[in-house]
């Protein structure tokens, strides 16, 4: 078997769309990619609609934890092979910047966590769910090789918005 590839997904808060994109990394990785999640001004914790989401979709959700990305800087942290980041772009979001090593991308998705009512939110994280799913499953299925395509990992988020 071949290095185990380390994808690190990141935003500002690591509370919804991060947390969503590490829990399908780690159930659909197959053994050959781990998923991490950090935020540069995390929340402190998951939101709770996400973690709905995932166990509606049958995920376990214990594992998971809202954190700094400053845990990925410290001595016998995992290195990063893929940091993708999934800040919104058209809500004129501020972007984390990871300096760490890694190939970085860019993966936007809107942020469920604070929409209103409910039952919208409820929605929204529905949708974020399957787009980060569809993104997951496009990288996962990409020969070695393109691992370290930066355009190729790119096309990805274009290939499904």
């Amino acid at each position: 078997m071949s290095k185990m590839i380390n994808v690190l997904f990141l935003c500002t808060g690591n509370s919804a769309r991060s947390i969503l994109s590490e829990a399908l990394m780690n159930d659909l990785g197959q053994g050959r990619f781990k998923g991490w999640s950090a935020g540069s001004q995390p929340s402190g914790q998951p939101h709770p609609d996400g973690l709905i989401e995932l166990q509606k979709r049958g995920h376990v959700t214990n594992q998971y934890s809202s954190k700094s990305w400053d845990v990925f800087s410290e001595v016998g942290a995992p290195e990063m092979d893929i940091v993708v980041t999934v800040c919104d772009n058209a809500a004129n979001e501020v972007c984390p910047v990871f300096f760490g090593p890694g190939l970085k991308v860019h993966w936007p998705a809107p942020d469920p966590a604070h929409i209103e009512p409910l039952e919208v939110r409820q929605k929204a994280f529905s949708d974020v769910y399957d787009l980060c799913r569809a993104r997951i499953e496009a990288l996962i299925a990409l020969p070695e090789g393109a691992l370290s395509d930066r355009a190729a990992l790119q096309a990805i988020a274009d290939i499904t918005t």
